[in-house]
């Protein structure tokens, strides 16, 4: 893999996907690479608006790292991934479980799919 220009972070409003912000934060300075956030509406998160998400993240961000926002909807590993390939990103960064029903299994399914089909590097994180 070589220079990281842009990072993809899916975000959902949990806990996993906060910490995921966190670290591509943190990378993306380093880098100085831009982030791309994409919200994937579904039944699961129907009541925490993308808006809240992503005025939560935007308090975050510092100087200088530029981000951008996705909303989307449909199947969340298919969104992700085909955002991360219109954005052009060159790392994905997301957590570990987000809010669905399988909370105690070690790796969500929607990462899981998406560590499956993804044609770009995939961190999780817990």
């Amino acid at each position: 893999m070589g220079k990281i220009n842009k990072i993809l972070v899916p975000v959902d409003g949990s806990d996993n996907a906060c910490k995921a912000v966190d670290r591509a934060i943190d990378m993306a300075e380093k880098a100085k690479a831009s982030l791309e956030f994409v919200y994937v509406a579904s039944h699961i998160n129907e009541h925490i608006p993308s808006e809240i998400v992503f005025d939560r993240i935007w308090e975050k961000l510092p100087a200088g790292v530029s981000a951008t926002k996705h909303v989307e909807t449909g199947s969340r590993p298919k969104a992700i991934i085909r955002v991360a390939q219109e954005t052009n990103s060159d790392i994905i960064i997301m957590g570990s479980r987000g809010l669905g029903i399988f909370k105690g299994a070690l790796i969500g399914s929607v990462s899981q799919k998406v560590i499956e089909d993804s044609p770009i590097p995939v961190m999780v994180v817990k």
